[in-house]
């Protein structure tokens, strides 16, 4: 459970994970496994048509919510169940207590519910002298360990098999083999004797049919159906959000839970349960049958047209599965009850505000979680929300508001970046920089620092610019800050490759950054503010196409502004006009001008590529930058290529520990090629890649991918 006061002390539980070797080790492994058996499990299913099911069934589940409630509640009734609606965590876990007094129940078996451990149930009830006891064998350990769950499926994740020996040598007080195999089996015959003597079983429930009042439990243990089936009373606790039209609805979310969970096609076992039945050793031989929906929030999050989708979430815990941040920390370190970047935004609303003020910073922005989501959330999207809405309640940072003054002024922040030019002249070696103050550079010797360059590309267009009288295409360049003041000679290479194929090309001198750092910040209305730049300064050009060569930038322009303007009657159709151009380096050369072999001397360099986070996820961008290296090099794949680098813009400068570990798995799976040079489409990815090379001094050239495709033209 997360409890960090502020970002230093949470920066101190980065570090206390990143030192667990074992922890490491672990989610290493299962994230590389996981992502094998992911796509073998989906791989005869058509996942962008199942996703769309699952957001559409949730979607209406959540606009008719109360109607739903109401048809269950009828039909349960009928069946001989009592429904209970909680207000929140308190009420719902008062209601249970009541119940088990009234029945005079002595003794508790449960199986696993997120949340029963969002209303930390547990805790409440063994407060009100009941013994309680997880029966799920991760859910056991961790009751043991007195910890909450680091996985919402697998709850003890984190653990090793020698852990777990100690605590069941300690348990039965007999020295255990750290067989998995054979543990298992102590676990079993230690609960049994729980099961038999259990008064009351509570149950969670992954769905609950409005059509017929059932509930539907996938579990991959036998203990859940001994949990809602040998005691003589069930409680299910389930949220509101859990609420289905039919059971074809439910069905149809079975296809993807397990596929995305842990890459099964299907749990062990899938139990429905509709009303009180048989139960011999109850008073009238028939269980007493208790269903508890919990809102806690849920209501009011349903009326937030941009929030409510977080419904849509099937609780697979796959967005943890697959980040790149989860897999160095473990849930404990990135959650607070709920983990993964679902479990950053369900903080915020279950928990408070202070309980996610720091854990909404621990997203790298990689839309890895996003691009596998069952229900199709937003959850990047949502994460930035929420910072800007927590700064909105609890005032802007003040390096964050600096930063805005700055980016909402063009002029102020080029004539600053000109000014760095000779500011950094004492610190200046070669391409990077010898160092820098203390200040800025705390934590921050993991990689160099490239140098502002002499002349930017704004001031060198002018002499480049090709004279073309019978256009191909019309193209206007965004360059954004880094390639324009930092990295010219990338649009240089880009300028050269487009002019061999006779397009036009224009340069827009009022654009600026594209706002997506101080989007990542939290700052709503100066990314506002500067998409309103930058769609003004491109509005006069008469341009087929807007070419990025920054895989973020192209994204943010692409898709956020649509998003940030759309409730501006005056942007509105100009945004859409803007996004509607805008396409990356590698796909205006590779799918629109077409490329071939035939323009390129082939060299037979070897040329590694990193896959930068916003071109394959956000865009969708996978085949033609490997078949543009393989144009005018050699490619040499590497493992693991489309995971992030690390940088993550201002993430680079939160969690430098993160990232750092990050750029270092990178730089090696890179390494481990023999690649005489690394290639990448984002001029973030670069900074960090080559100043992260430089470091280690390996003698790799990093470059953008353009730079390779100018220097082996024909």
């Amino acid at each position: 459970m997360h409890n960090a006061n502020n970002l230093k002390e949470y920066r101190e539980d980065m570090q206390e994970a990143l030192d667990n070797e074992f922890l490491r080790k672990s989610m290493d492994a299962f994230a590389v496994g996981y992502r094998i058996n992911r796509a073998k499990a989906f791989a005869d299913i058509n996942e962008p048509v199942l996703i769309k099911q699952i957001a559409d069934c949730k979607d209406y589940a959540v606009k008719n919510n109360a109607a739903l409630l109401k048809q269950f509640t009828e039909e349960a009734e009928k069946r001989g169940v009592h429904v209970h609606l909680a207000k929140d965590a308190e009420e719902a876990n008062a209601l249970i207590a009541k119940i088990a007094k009234d029945n005079n129940v002595k003794k508790i078996i449960k199986s696993k519910s997120m949340t029963s451990e969002e209303t930390l149930l547990n805790h409440y009830l063994e407060d009100e002298k009941y013994e309680v006891v997880e029966t799920d064998l991760g859910e056991w350990i961790i009751q043991m360990r007195h910890e909450g769950p680091s996985h919402m499926v697998m709850p003890a994740i984190h653990l090793s098999r020698y852990q777990v020996q100690d605590l069941f040598s300690a348990r039965t007080g007999r020295e255990l083999e750290p067989d998995p195999e054979k543990l298992t089996k102590v676990a079993r015959q230690e609960l049994r004797r729980d099961f038999a003597d259990a008064d009351m079983g509570i149950s969670g429930a992954n769905f609950c049919v409005a059509e017929n009042g059932h509930i539907g439990i996938a579990t991959n243990e036998g203990n859940a159906r001994l949990t809602t089936t040998a005691p003589r009373i069930h409680v299910a606790i389930a949220g509101i959000d859990k609420l289905v039209p039919k059971l074809t609805d439910a069905l149809t979310a079975l296809k993807v839970l397990p596929r995305n969970a842990t890459g099964q096609t299907l749990t062990s076992y899938v139990t429905w349960i509709g009303g009180a039945n048989e139960c011999a050793i109850a008073e009238d031989q028939k269980k007493e049958m208790h269903i508890v929906f919990l809102d806690n929030g849920r209501s009011k999050i349903a009326e937030d047209e941009m929030f409510s989708q977080i419904f849509r979430c099937v609780r697979c815990g796959a967005c943890a599965n697959v980040c790149p941040v989860y897999r160095l920390v473990g849930g404990h370190k990135m959650g607070h009850i709920y983990i993964g970047a679902i479990g950053l935004i369900l903080t915020y609303f279950f928990h408070g505000e202070e309980k996610a003020k720091n854990l909404v910073h621990n997203c790298i922005n990689c839309g890895a979680c996003k691009s596998i989501c069952a229900g199709g959330i937003d959850l990047p999207g949502l994460i930035k929300e929420l910072r800007a809405r927590i700064n909105q309640d609890s005032g802007m940072p003040i390096e964050t508001t600096l930063l805005g003054k700055v980016l909402k002024n063009r002029k102020l922040f080029h004539s600053l970046l000109r000014f760095g030019k000779w500011a950094q002249t004492p610190m200046k070696k070669g391409p990077y920089l010898r160092h820098l103050p203390l200040m800025f550079m705390k934590d921050q010797g993991f990689r160099s620092f490239p140098t502002i360059a002499d002349k930017p590309f704004r001031d060198r267009f002018s002499e480049i610019k090709p004279m073309v009288h019978n256009p191909k295409h019309r193209v206007a360049l965004f360059s954004g800050c880094v390639q324009d003041f930092v990295y010219p000679e990338q649009m240089e290479a880009a300028v050269k490759v487009m002019a061999r194929h006779n397009v036009a090309i224009d340069y827009p001198m009022e654009q600026s950054c594209c706002g997506l750092p101080v989007q990542m910040m939290g700052e709503k209305q100066v990314t506002i503010d500067v998409a309103k730049q930058n769609v003004d300064a491109f509005e006069g050009t008469n341009c087929d196409y807007i070419v990025t060569l920054c895989a973020s930038c192209a994204s943010h322009l692409k898709e956020s502004y649509v998003e940030l303007l759309e409730g501006d009657r005056d942007y509105k159709e100009k945004v859409k006009r803007f996004s509607a151009k805008i396409i990356d380096f590698s796909s205006y050369v590779h799918d629109v001008l077409g490329v071939t072999t035939d323009d390129f001397n082939k060299s037979d360099e070897t040329v590694a590529y990193h896959s930068s986070c916003h071109l394959c996820r956000e865009l969708k961008v996978i085949e033609q930058p490997r078949n543009l290296i393989d144009m005018a090099g050699e490619y040499a794949p590497s493992a693991e290529e489309d995971v992030c680098c690390g940088f993550g813009g201002t993430f680079t400068v939160k969690f430098p520990e993160l990232s750092s570990t990050l750029l270092d798995k990178k730089l090696t799976n890179i390494e481990a090629t023999k690649a005489k040079r690394l290639v990448a489409d984002c001029p973030g990815c670069l900074l960090h890649l080559r100043g992260g090379s430089n470091v280690r001094e390996n003698g790799m050239k990093v470059t953008h991918i353009a730079e390779l495709l100018a220097e082996n033209l024909k």
